[in-house]
């Protein structure tokens, strides 16, 4: 498996809205290797959060990572966030989930 972090910083009030958008994306996105994700919301920082998002393989990231549809969907994203996000891609060399999330 493969995936990223992502620190966002969201422009003040707009934690709703990233939040509603996630939402929706999430029940329309129908895209190819994508397993999941998960997104944290900071106690010190209300208005930063984490992204990790999780692919079956490298491959199927890149190629959603470059596709046009994601270029569109990151754009709603970006703007609602104060700066570019912070990325860290790599491999998962372990996950462990008692239950389902």
């Amino acid at each position: 498996m493969y995936g990223t972090v992502a620190r966002m910083h969201v422009k003040p009030g707009m934690g709703a809205q990233l939040e509603e958008l996630d939402r929706q994306e999430a029940e329309m996105a129908n895209i190819a290797g994508y397993v999941g994700e998960v997104v944290y919301q900071m106690d010190a920082e209300p208005d930063v959060y984490y992204l990790a998002v999780i692919f079956e393989s490298k491959a199927a990231y890149d190629a959603n990572a470059t596709s046009p549809e994601q270029n569109d969907r990151y754009e709603q994203f970006r703007a609602l966030l104060v700066e570019d996000p912070e990325w860290h891609d790599g491999e998962i060399v372990r996950s462990f989930f008692r239950q389902s999330l």
